[in-house]
């Protein structure tokens, strides 16, 4: 049901980023019949509608499927960098994978930008594509010489890096890494643009249609039809086709957006990035990342982006989710003179426990199914290169990137921060559950909030709307029955386990949920509690 602008139709929240309310409609088509193909993709974001251009250029048939519309889900709320500066230390990579393989993803990287810049012109996209430098410089909780150790690694990785004093445009920072040759965009123009020429190559979208099961033979919808096909990409963000194996080897974190005018041209085009709150979150400590993106004859936007925190969680550091957008605009401002905030908006990122995407085969299933996950907070690269290796792959052409980003991989220098994370999280998790559901009150829940209430020793979410109608739902996730809490910011019901989000009338929004939340009538289950 949608309501109140929210359905996961458009977007998976009641705010709307820059990028959507500055396109035109995409085309939307709903499966009607059964459908052969080589290869059928689930989600239709940058990682599905990248994948399905690279394999029709390949000459394979390709129908690609979403429960929204393109860009629906996490490429319609990203900040759309393209970066070889990853959100994790290249002195990283190297401990966990080794020299030689740190510098193959620092190409793989590299090659996903290049690549977006290839399409945008054999395809004539206006998508605001521009390369731009990027400088990160450090964070005060960060230890001093991390910044000269991450220069020596990225220099060793082959990237075109350099130590400077000063940075452009921005103040109160002196010594920061600049990285050349990085790429920003508007990535739902793009999408657009990828949606045009998948369409010409003969390739099939289909909206509004939900991919129920999952198997190596192919889908079948809520409506009921059937798409066979030869091999199956699922690029969902997380994938909705696992239920187990994955998701204890990536982290779900809520990452929050702010949009500012500011005069035109007065700040250069670049990007900008501290090297996180190491007080915060030692292991992945979170970070502000700021951009500039072209908006009118006399303003441009500046994007600033951060705060993040696991999903589900955001009150474990006393900080609900609504405040992290007061406390994005208190550090913009010590660095960048902003004017009138005309957006804010909140995204969903996957932190692999290595730090790197699982782009590839997925575990324990037939070798004809695929996913894209993992973003590590570099979605748009990672889902470019997941793209041009799965069609390799798909085709049996060899690419060196298998090894690497395989899903199935399990990295022993990884597995101390994996653990602790994951134990970090639910201790946070188990001491923040509504034990004292039975407390409230139905008629103390105000419009616009959502409460876990116990009625009849059975728990239940409750949202009041803005026309006093109340939606309850079941507050046991339907991916493996762990408590939702309500997000006030989003208007959701999250999942600390494993990051699935619901709409207050309990439909989907994030995965890895693939069935929406049971939904209650109201007079059925509350009776005359309120």
């Amino acid at each position: 049901m949608e309501h109140n602008g929210i359905s996961g139709k458009y977007t998976s929240g009641v705010h709307r980023s820059c990028w959507l309310d500055s396109v035109p409609a995409f085309d939307e088509k709903k499966l009607t019949g059964n459908k052969t193909t080589d290869v059928v993709i689930v989600g239709a974001g940058l990682g599905g509608m990248t994948t399905a251009y690279c394999l029709l250029k390949s000459g394979k048939r390709v129908i690609v499927v979403d429960d929204g519309v393109p860009g629906s889900g996490e490429t319609g709320r990203t900040t759309a960098q393209l970066v070889t500066a990853l959100d994790d230390r290249y002195y990283h990579y190297q401990s966990v994978f080794g020299k030689e393989e740190a510098t193959m993803i620092a190409k793989s990287h590299a090659d996903a930008i290049d690549f977006v810049e290839q399409v945008t012109l054999q395809e004539n996209i206006s998508c605001d594509f521009k390369r731009v430098d990027g400088y990160l410089f450090s964070h005060p909780t960060d230890e001093a010489d991390n910044l000269a150790k991450e220069l020596e690694a990225a220099r060793q990785c082959g990237l075109p890096v350099t130590m400077v004093n000063e940075i452009p445009g921005i103040s109160h920072a002196k010594n920061a890494i600049r990285f050349e040759k990085q790429a920003q965009f508007h990535p739902l123009k793009y999408l657009l643009g990828l949606q045009d020429a998948i369409k010409k190559m003969g390739g099939e979208i289909y909206t509004n249609t939900h991919a129920k099961e999952i198997s190596g033979k192919g889908i079948q919808t809520n409506d009921g039809f059937s798409i066979q096909a030869g091999h199956v990409v699922v690029a969902t963000n997380s994938p909705v086709n696992n239920l187990v194996v994955m998701h204890l080897k990536q982290f779900a974190y809520r990452t929050y957006v702010i949009a500012s005018l500011i005069p035109k041209n007065s700040l250069p085009q670049a990007f900008w990035w501290d090297t996180g709150d190491h007080e915060v979150n030692k292991n992945i400590p979170p970070y502000h990342y700021v951009r500039t993106q072209p908006w009118t004859d006399l303003f441009d936007l500046l994007i600033i982006g951060g705060e993040d925190h696991a999903v589900g969680l955001a009150d474990a550091k006393d900080i609900p989710e609504e405040e992290r957008y007061a406390r994005l605009e208190s550090w913009a401002k010590k660095h960048f003179n902003m004017g009138e905030i005309l957006y804010r908006w909140s995204g969903q990122v996957l932190e692999p426990a290595d730090s790197l995407g699982f782009l590839g085969r997925n575990p324990w299933d037939d070798d004809n199914v695929f996913i894209i996950t993992g973003d590590s907070g570099n979605g748009m690269t990672h889902c470019t290169i997941g793209a041009m290796l799965i069609t390799d792959l798909i085709n049996g052409k060899e690419n060196k990137l298998e090894r690497i980003y395989n899903p199935g991989r399990i990295r022993i220098k990884a597995g101390n921060v994996m653990f602790s994370e994951l134990v970090e999280g639910m201790i946070s998790y188990l001491k923040s559950k509504p034990k004292d559901a039975d407390a409230v009150k139905i008629n103390d829940i105000r419009m616009g909030e959502g409460k876990v209430v116990e009625i009849r020793k059975e728990k239940y979410g409750v949202y009041r709307d803005d026309e006093n109608i109340l939606h309850v739902v079941s507050v046991d996730c339907t991916h493996l029955g762990c408590t939702v809490k309500w997000n006030n910011d989003e208007k959701s019901w999250d999942c600390p386990c494993h990051g699935s989000r619901f709409t207050f009338d309990g439909e989907v929004l994030n995965g890895p949920a693939n069935t929406p939340l049971p939904c209650y009538n109201e007079r059925e289950i509350i009776g005359r509690e309120h």
